[in-house]
């Protein structure tokens, strides 16, 4: 099946859940990301039970904090 994944295609092997999806593409840090899927952010609670499918577009987010430059 095909989707999107960060803009970019990628082919998966059948219907598979947001957490099978990030070890299925080797996600950094997967502990660190938030997922979109649709437009639609997903709940962490809910990455074992969203199921992606064909033609489904998915953005792995990564939010960094940073530091406050001296005066």
């Amino acid at each position: 099946m095909l989707l999107t994944v960060n803009g970019k295609p990628a082919e998966i092997s059948g219907e598979i859940s947001v957490t099978k999806l990030l070890e299925e593409v080797k996600a950094e840090m997967p502990q660190y990301v938030s997922v979109q899927v649709d437009g639609e952010m997903i709940l962490r609670a809910d990455f074992d039970t969203t199921i992606v499918k064909e033609g489904t577009v998915v953005e792995f987010l990564y939010y960094m904090g940073g530091g406050q430059r001296p005066c």
